[in-house]
């Protein structure tokens, strides 16, 4: 299956690098991805035309950090609270719920995030955060492409 898979988030802000560090490794594995680090309006825009999308960011719902959770956003309702300590002004939560009332949806959706726990500016990524986005371009590479 062909699929957008598109990295979210802030280089330097700590653990919110954790879409761009797993879009990185796609790339480097030869996937063809996109990267996002403005607001969601131009989110939304990106997924124009692709039947199925993937979106990777960070997030924040009380487990270990670099624990991943995927969700089907054309599904289930995307859980908001985990998105707060996102740095976008308008985030992933905000994208989807746009999307779905304007009906600009793909057909799939799937929303990857890698949990996180220091968003501090100029701080690095833990390593936890690292090893799971490294683990998840892994499991990306081999299931959708």
């Amino acid at each position: 299956m062909k699929a957008l898979i598109i990295g979210c988030g802030a280089v330097d802000r700590g653990d919110d690098a954790a879409g761009l560090l797993a879009a990185q490794r796609l790339r480097e594995l030869g996937v063809d991805v996109r990267v996002h680090s403005r607001d969601g309006l131009a989110l939304m825009e990106s997924w124009q035309g692709w039947e199925t999308v993937v979106l990777i960011d960070a997030v924040v719902g009380g487990r270990a950090p670099g624990s991943v959770t995927i969700w089907n956003a054309t599904e289930a309702p995307v859980m908001e609270d985990v998105f707060r300590s996102s740095t976008h002004t308008f985030g992933v939560a905000e994208a989807v719920k746009l999307a779905r009332a304007l009906d600009r949806m793909p057909s799939r959706m799937w929303i990857c995030g890698i949990e996180g726990r220091r968003f501090d500016l100029g701080s690095a990524p833990c390593a936890e955060v690292a090893r799971a986005a490294e683990k998840l371009a892994l499991r990306l590479a081999g299931e959708i492409w």
